[in-house]
């Protein structure tokens, strides 16, 4: 009664979303058809594709069918969780009866009232791609944000406060660092790009967005090789983080990367460990012994000049600070992604270096 197409999208050299799999399986589908048969489109795909399924599958169809777009919008990590409880449903059809067929699928996922958004499917592909270009929008904001208040000497944790609490804002996605990785933003906001090339419009805002992403990415390199006035060759450093969020294993697009690239390539060498990403790292660098994957943060440590933060697991927020201080060779930190105070920083000695904050200078 019902085919899900959950299909990957890969994005191509120019931007654009690979939709070979899911013409594919779109050609195979039609002669497959023994009844009326609702074809939900899962995968993140460009305005149109709904269109160009119904089109492939039409060709060779035995029987009655309806293509769907249904977005989905979970996060990394809590997929389960979004799934079973989803804040909004979105589905695109123009089709009265797979309107009937949906709204009884989802029945029982929204019994608290959740809403389920019927919409056309153009409209329903354009707020997947929307709703992720639009919290990208909102991290590299707040970075820029973050930048100007080094600046100015303000501190982004007290901005974010004041802007988070404005509902017409909200809380999420405005905590500043060293910009956003995995593989759905990236990939979104390129594809949304290519949408807008498509149709000779110049999307500026997103432009900003990719451009302000990179040049995070690298911000912490930077305080790290200013620090040390650029004599960053024979230096050690402990780096924790490795996946682009915590609570996953995914390293495209991670920041971290950048980090260690930049680093190796100034003749450092560095010591990584992350929960669940650390087997990922450890085979993209299996030639590169400038790398080297430890089994815990604290043995990262070990003859390390500095400490440095690119993942926010929940486990480095109140690690042992009388331990990291005796581990490293200077009580050096360089966080990015603002876990600790800088008050606390200051009463336990750190140098302690953070995104759109002041830095705190360790008394000798």
């Amino acid at each position: 009664e019902i085919i899900f197409l959950a299909l990957p999208t890969p994005p191509s050299e120019d931007g654009s979303a690979d939709l070979s799999y899911i013409l594919g399986v779109a050609r195979e589908l039609g002669p497959l058809l023994k009844k009326y048969t609702v074809v939900i489109n899962k995968s993140t795909v460009p305005v149109g594709t709904a269109e160009l399924v119904r089109s492939e599958m039409h060709n060779k169809a035995t029987a009655e069918f309806d293509v769907v777009s249904n977005p989905e919008f979970l996060r990394e990590g809590f997929a389960v969780e979004d799934f079973m409880k989803p804040d909004r449903v979105v589905i695109g059809t123009k089709s009265v009866k797979a309107q009937t067929v949906l709204r009884k699928l989802y029945a029982p996922f929204v019994r608290q009232g959740n809403p389920v958004y019927f919409m056309d499917e153009r409209s329903s592909e354009m707020t997947k791609y929307a709703a992720n270009a639009f919290l990208a929008t909102k991290i590299s904001f707040m970075n820029e944000v973050a930048n100007l208040c080094e600046l100015t000497g303000a501190n982004v944790d007290n901005v974010r406060l004041g802007i988070g609490a404005d509902s017409r804002i909200g809380k999420r996605f405005l905590f500043a660092g060293i910009g956003y990785g995995g593989s759905c933003f990236p990939k979104d906001v390129k594809a949304l790009q290519k949408t807008a090339l498509d149709y000779d419009y110049d999307f500026k805002i997103l432009d900003s967005v990719t451009k302000v992403n990179e040049h995070q990415k690298r911000i912490l390199f930077k305080r790290i090789y200013d620090h040390y006035d650029g004599k960053l060759k024979g230096k050690h450093f402990a780096l924790w983080g490795l996946a682009f969020k915590p609570d996953t294993d995914d390293i495209r697009e991670a920041p971290s990367l950048y980090l260690i690239d930049d680093l190796l390539n100034a003749g450092a060498t560095v010591s990584a460990y992350d929960p669940e990403a650390a087997s990922n790292v450890g085979r993209l660098y299996k030639d590169n012994p400038g790398l080297n994957i430890v089994d815990s943060e604290f043995d990262a440590l070990k003859k390390a000049d500095a400490l440095l933060i690119a993942t926010e697991w929940p486990a480095f927020r109140t690690p042992d600070f009388a331990l990291v201080h005796k581990a490293l060779k200077k009580p050096v930190i360089f966080d990015g992604r603002n876990l600790y105070e800088l008050d606390d920083m200051e009463k336990l000695g750190f140098h302690y270096v953070s995104i759109g904050r002041r830095t705190v200078e360790k008394v000798s």
